[in-house]
């Protein structure tokens, strides 16, 4: 039987050897030799949530509102009541240097202070530089704050179904929430207690209240839409507006303090079953132009039944499809003119300060005058009235005080003209005026 035998010395240096191996394989490893657990699971979310945080913001209002139970209770001397009450929203930081926030209209509207919490716990008190509740939109500027963070503008024009998204806000007072989720479809459109809102993105990413006025973001970390709203008929369904439809009111805000609002230039009223079938329409819908103060395409007779592929179902949803167009957008309208259904591609039309003052004389025959500061009411004077007007047969007399025009309270000349622009289509207009210390109301016919 063979056997081998293995030197001593050549035995202890082959054990040495594995050791030196074994050593090495146990030592730790070098930096930036290989990922570690949490580097690996950063993903394109994690670093847009970890650039974006920062920007966005909770902001936590206060309301403070002295008011009389009821407009009659002023005749009667009774005190001012007070009511206080705070909600919470959320908004991102869109320039840093000028600490300007963006957050919807809802979130700030009527409130008596605000306060803005970053990330990193420092609080601000904001001012409201502008607002537009047709769009619902508005724009805070921090107190005593510069150089602060703000997120990277994106693009909304390009946006796909399907594409992912991220939202941050402050649901349920929980703050800078992160959800994600996909673009479930584009040009929404859905009903506000300002009429309708259009060419909303809709999202599956979870949007709850306190979310309002927080960010949309796409995976690269860039904004391409604010937050605005949820239905709740269903879960798993919210909206946002898109960017740079919120970028043109900024800037509007920015360099006139409003958004001009917008027309067609053209009157109208609803089309009845008489009209409908005089003209040979299927259905008693749609708005019949009756008369064109500025000339353009349209002409007396047309009907029109959509704006951007939306039905208009009647003068309100007319008035409400345009509220939210700023002039010089394009508006396709879909209309019918001597039986046959032809598109238009029209210019939205400034419906400005002037242009508002002269059609509401021309069609109600009032002009107003100063603001008449009742307490709890406010109200404007009537300076004069034409005659044979609609507001004359009302019998309307200059010094009258208008307190409230088609259920829309009157406290300034922009509230008169508010009321006209969303009140401009309509035949019959509540009215109510003090007179003599006496609240009267009474319907205006045109």
């Amino acid at each position: 039987m063979l056997s081998f035998h293995t030197p001593l010395h050549i035995l202890s240096a082959a054990l040495l050897g594995l050791s030196l191996i074994c050593g090495n394989l146990s030592a730790p490893v070098p930096a930036g030799a290989a990922p570690t657990s949490r580097e690996q699971r950063v993903t394109p979310t994690v670093r847009a949530v970890s650039a974006v945080a920062p920007a966005v913001v909770n902001i936590t209002t206060t309301l403070h509102q002295r008011r009389a139970a009821t407009p009659f209770d002023y005749f009667f001397g009774l005190p001012e009541r007070e009511y206080q009450s705070e909600s919470i929203g959320s908004g991102v930081i869109i320039d840093g240097k000028q600490a300007l926030v963006l957050t919807n209209a809802h979130v700030v509207n009527g409130a008596s202070a605000i306060s803005v919490r970053l990330l990193d716990g420092r609080s601000f008190e904001a001012d409201v530089v502008g607002a537009e509740p047709d769009f619902d939109l508005a724009v805070l500027r921090l107190k005593n704050a510069s150089n602060v963070p703000s997120v990277r503008m994106g693009d909304s024009s390009d946006l796909m179904p399907g594409e992912s998204v991220i939202a941050i806000g402050n649901p349920f007072g929980f703050s800078h929430t992160v959800t994600t989720g996909v673009i479930s479809a584009l040009d929404r459109s859905i009903a506000s207690d300002e009429g309708i809102i259009t060419d909303l993105i809709q999202t599956d990413a979870a949007i709850n209240p306190g979310n309002s006025g927080g960010p949309l973001l796409n995976i690269l970390g860039e904004l391409i839409g604010i937050n605005t709203a949820i239905d709740a008929r269903a879960e798993g369904i919210g909206f946002a507006i898109p960017v740079n439809k919120a970028r043109a009111v900024v800037d509007a805000i920015l360099e006139q303090g409003h958004v001009t609002p917008s027309w067609l230039g053209v009157l109208g009223q609803d089309v009845d079953p008489r009209a409908a079938r005089a003209l040979g329409l299927p259905r008693p819908e749609g708005l019949l132009v009756t008369e064109c103060p500025v000339k353009g395409e349209m002409k007396p007779g047309d009907v029109i039944l959509a704006l951007n592929g939306q039905p208009v179902a009647d003068r309100a949803a007319y008035l409400s499809l345009l509220r939210n167009r700023q002039p010089g957008e394009l508006v396709r309208a879909d209309i019918v003119r001597r039986g046959k259904t032809i598109t238009l591609s029209l210019k939205a039309l400034p419906f400005s300060d002037k242009e508002a003052d002269r059609l509401a004389e021309r069609r109600w025959g009032v002009v107003p005058g100063k603001a008449a500061g009742l307490r709890g009411m406010g109200g404007l004077y009537i300076a004069s009235i034409r005659e044979s007007s609609p507001a004359h047969r009302l019998g309307l007399r200059p010094g009258d005080i208008l307190i409230a025009l088609g259920g829309q309270h009157i406290r300034s000349g922009d509230d008169y003209r508010d009321a006209f622009r969303r009140n401009y289509l309509s035949r019959r207009i509540h009215v109510q005026i003090v007179r003599d210390r006496r609240v009267l109301q009474a319907r205006m016919v045109l």
